[in-house]
């Protein structure tokens, strides 16, 4: 019996590479989106609407979910965004909208779709994070924060649930090629004292984004977490993530000065 996926945000970015290559394998795979009729017939998996910032949409759609289908063996949180803007020139309320999907619509859904997976005592639950999940860098304080937060829910969810067989695992990318910093909002608050550090950070973002690996060993990842029968919790995605996890540990004065000389010669 082929196992059944629900991949949330599967219309485009690492949702949308992750659900192809899991239907191209063999499972049955269904997708969420804002706007599926807007992709109607140009997917090979099945897309059902789903607004993870509101809730009704969460309720209507776990209805519609389980009225389709019997069982679900694999929860994929990847929906979500990114606010980009120095902390201070943010405001709190573009904040608490960057938490209001990537943290709490997470965690909602999650919620949701949990009852079915009790009475199954049975699933896997992986949540697409990010490594500012685990570090901080500049200019992403509010995407960071909520990355981190659901590291720390997660942590503690995953032993609530080990007593029903439900594994829980976070992925956690370096910078990869994605949609990503195509669809950010960006605040547009201006500091004058931070103007200098404010292009400098531009910079450096945009050569991060230009020199990004592709997004291959993400999938790989999640595939494999999905075929493991006791996953780890923590998988870090891409080159020199171990490195720059030790450093920020155990030598954060050299981390720090990494990043910062880094930054300070993007100009």
């Amino acid at each position: 019996m082929k196992q059944t996926i629900l991949v949330t945000g599967a219309s485009s970015g690492f949702g949308l590479l992750i659900a192809n290559r899991l239907h191209e394998n063999g499972y049955h795979v269904i997708g969420t989106s804002r706007n599926p009729d807007k992709y109607k017939d140009k997917l090979p998996f099945k897309l059902l609407a789903l607004d993870i910032a509101d809730d009704h949409s969460i309720v209507s759609f776990a209805r519609q979910l389980f009225s389709q289908i019997d069982h679900l063996d694999v929860l994929i949180n990847n929906a979500g965004y990114l606010v980009r803007g120095l902390a201070e020139e943010t405001s709190v309320e573009l904040g608490k909208q960057q938490f209001e999907t990537n943290f709490w619509g997470t965690i909602k859904l999650t919620n949701e779709l949990l009852p079915y997976f009790r009475k199954q005592k049975q699933g896997k639950i992986i949540t697409i994070g990010s490594i500012l999940g685990l570090i901080g860098l500049p200019n992403v304080a509010y995407y960071s924060a909520s990355k981190h937060a659901l590291e720390g829910y997660f942590k503690s969810l995953r032993f609530e649930l080990k007593q029903f067989n439900i594994k829980v695992s976070m992925v956690e990318p370096m910078g990869f090629k994605t949609n990503i910093g195509e669809n950010a909002v960006t605040s547009h608050g201006e500091i004058n004292d931070y103007d200098i550090f404010r292009q400098k950070v531009a910079v450096f973002t945009k050569k991060e984004f230009d020199n990004a690996a592709g997004p291959e060993p993400v999938i790989n990842t999640v595939l494999k977490i999905v075929d493991e029968e006791d996953p780890k919790f923590n998988a870090p995605v891409g080159k020199g993530s171990s490195l720059i996890l030790t450093l920020q540990r155990f030598a954060y004065s050299i981390f720090e000065n990494s990043i910062l000389k880094r930054v300070n010669g993007a100009l």
